[in-house]
């Protein structure tokens, strides 16, 4: 093998090395390792291609919520050049193109250089199956997926007929449990929701379990949270861009806690409503007003006009409540 060839090769053999899992969690990435090793034994031996951006067309499942700025990465392209090729595959319906498999950001970096005019290819026999397998591993082995990019991708998997959650779990290398789980987390906040919140790297399912249990709590408008995620995302990226003390906050990771805090936010109290005021009976005796009985918090209260009759009832009220009783536990018998 010639040494071109051999540096070539080792491009993909560093991929899949970035990714190398430790021995307690081989098994777990084993499936993203073969995938990376699939993809470097699929590429062609000749050469690596320089090809025009305009001839790759991205088709691909997106599994980045990141912003599409790249305007770091041309810079530094068009200072030292582009170092690590992109992997592509030749379109099976049209023999002058190809289709990107990954390096989605090189590739939009040179597309909006004024520089560079070629990207740097290696081109591979793949089929859609093995080219999203190589894609997904390759990115998890740069970065981690967040928690909600697993749960769109494993959305738009299963949606998209790659396969059912079981075959999206051994891609992503979880559980088939764990992709109920955050596809149910997707579909309770809402796609939009999520695209406006971004990756928020270090938000778990547990939070993202809390928001979606706020929001069905808290009845609140999905459009108003978008509101609040996209302000919340502008305000971070601007205390990071005037260099403020606070100005280190990842803007998702921003967007996330605002949000959370709009469904967690205590309704307000309402005013106690005041007791309904006590009723008072008017008395009368022979058709004159003789008093009055009102119903209140501590029991019935009898008010007599003063006179000889109230001074009678006063009198006799132990024998009256008795004679009342009896009239009452009479009609409760009868």
């Amino acid at each position: 093998m010639t040494s071109s060839r051999k540096q070539r090769m080792s491009l993909l053999d560093n991929l899949a090395a970035a990714g190398a899992p430790s021995p307690a969690s081989a098994p777990s990435m084993m499936s993203s390792n073969r995938a990376l090793r699939s993809a470097r034994d699929a590429v062609d031996a000749h050469h690596v291609w320089e090809l025009d951006p305009t001839s790759i067309t991205d088709t691909r499942i997106e599994d980045r919520l990141d912003p599409a700025d790249v305007i770091d990465l041309r810079e530094a392209i068009e200072t030292n050049g582009q170092t690590v090729p992109i992997l592509v595959r030749r379109d099976p319906k049209d023999a002058d193109r190809y289709l990107l498999i990954y390096g989605r950001r090189r590739l939009e970096a040179i597309r909006q250089s004024d520089k560079v005019a070629k990207v740097r290819a290696l081109v591979a026999s793949m089929d859609e199956d093995a080219a999203l397998r190589a894609q997904i591993s390759e990115n998890m082995a740069r970065r981690d997926l967040s928690f909600i990019e697993k749960a769109l991708l494993a959305q738009s998997l299963v949606a998209s007929g790659f396969g059912n959650q079981s075959q999206v779990a051994e891609v992503l290398t979880v559980t088939k449990s764990a992709v109920s789980m955050a596809i149910s987390v997707v579909e309770a906040v809402g796609e939009d929701l999520v695209r406006a919140i971004g990756p928020a790297h270090g938000v778990g399912r547990p939070k993202w379990d809390a928001l979606a249990r706020g929001m069905a709590d808290s009845q609140a408008a999905p459009a108003r949270l978008i509101e609040v995620a996209e302000g919340a995302r502008s305000d971070a990226a601007l205390s990071r861009l005037v260099g403020e003390d606070d100005g280190d906050e990842d803007p998702s990771r921003a967007a996330f806690d605002a949000v959370l805090k709009a469904v967690s936010a205590p309704k307000p109290a309402k005013p106690n409503a005041k007791p309904p005021a006590p009723r008072k009976r008017s008395l009368s005796v022979n058709g004159q007003a003789a008093g009055s009985v009102q119903r209140t918090a501590k029991g019935v209260q009898l008010v007599l006009e003063d006179g000889a009759f109230a001074q009678w009832v006063e009198a006799e009220a132990q024998d009256l409540i008795n004679d009342l009783h009896a009239r009452w536990l009479q009609q409760a018998e009868d």
